[in-house]
């Protein structure tokens, strides 16, 4: 059953590398490339546009020491969907939540730790470095920004200059969009399942949130305390 989860994280200077490596399950990560639907990047810059682990690599050696060379939507997927309408809606997503900045997608299909079925799931990488339409070295492409010679800096980022409630707004926004794009493919596709982006407490449902187990502590678990995890899941489905 559809179930709504999108995190939004931010990845500091050195981890963007190793963390494209992870999502498009390459390198020491390959032995996890079971699970990998799809995956794939695009609005490099021409010096990246083939590779999008180069411009990783470039931004973990040339960011600035205290920025995020990325951000990250993780959204999960619902299980209603087929995987070419799953494919479909990723599209969407990633036009939606990025624009034309450049980024690195990757659907992963895990078995579910608990219960049966998949945990389905997106993994969108992007940066903050908005095209402009100058042509840059890899170098100049992460230069703090010059607003009176752009093109003797590198790309303005799009995440300064806000305030934390400004910040807020834009999260809830950016929440809702990716709620009523699943469920419009829900829809689409003959589903009477939905999504919210909204909190219990907005929706008007008075029990806790679920906890995010992860994966390590759910093998962790007996098989009579995910019986009872379980069980306890289903009252509220």
């Amino acid at each position: 059953m559809a179930s709504f989860h999108h995190t939004i994280k931010s990845g500091k200077k050195g981890s963007a590398t190793d963390h494209s490596a992870y999502i498009s399950r390459k390198g020491k990560h390959t032995n996890r490339k079971e699970d990998l639907i799809a995956s794939g990047h695009g609005n490099m810059p021409n010096w990246a546009r083939h590779d999008a682990s180069e411009f990783w690599r470039t931004g973990d050696k040339y960011e600035r020491a205290n920025g995020a060379v990325y951000r990250e939507h993780e959204i999960a997927l619902p299980d209603e969907l087929t995987h070419d309408q799953q494919q479909e809606l990723v599209n969407q997503l990633v036009s939606g939540l990025v624009g034309n900045k450049p980024f690195q997608y990757a659907i992963h299909a895990p078995k579910a730790a608990l219960g049966h079925g998949t945990n389905t799931h997106m993994h969108l990488m992007y940066s903050d470095r908005e095209d402009d339409g100058i042509e840059r070295s890899p170098e100049q492409t992460f230069r703090r920004y010059n607003p009176t010679h752009p093109e003797h800096g590198g790309r303005k980022k799009s995440s300064g200059g806000k305030n934390r409630m400004e910040l807020r707004d834009e999260l809830i926004a950016t929440r809702k969009k990716c709620a009523d794009l699943q469920n419009a493919a829900l829809e689409k596709y003959g589903h009477t399942t939905r999504v919210d982006h909204r909190t219990l407490k907005d929706q008007g449902i008075d029990r806790p949130p679920e906890r995010h187990m992860g994966q390590a502590r759910i093998r962790a678990m007996s098989k009579e305390d995910r019986e009872h995890y379980n069980a306890h899941r289903q009252q509220f489905a």
